[in-house]
């Protein structure tokens, strides 16, 4: 098995890389725990590497609210200081600060 320390913490704003979205990390898996037929989805010449954190988001774009799963690779800090708008946030965050959620739930 391949490690690696993720790069993103949970609670932690961050924004894809290519697409206009950005999110909240809520979960982090060390490596791809998704599908296959999720991966072979993503286009050949932009398929990241398995072998590297993959990330759940409370994500966000102009038009919608959704969870989405993004490699390291395609995930850059959010430094906007803008919190992120998701429903859901409530549910598993406390307030915003610099960046950040607040962890609002048990971690295991």
């Amino acid at each position: 098995m391949h490690s690696q320390r993720a790069k993103y913490h949970l609670g932690q704003v961050v924004r894809h890389r290519k697409h206009p979205f950005r999110g909240v990390v809520f979960d982090v898996d060390p490596e791809f725990n998704n599908t296959e037929e999720w991966y072979e989805a993503i286009p050949e010449d932009s398929r990241p590497s398995k072998e590297q954190p993959f990330y759940h988001l409370l994500a966000e774009n102009d038009q919608s609210f959704y969870v989405a799963y993004v490699s390291e690779q395609n995930l850059v800090a959010d430094y906007s200081g803008e919190p992120v708008d998701h429903p859901d946030i409530p549910d598993l965050f406390g307030a915003f600060h610099d960046g950040s959620y607040e962890l609002h739930f048990q971690m295991n």
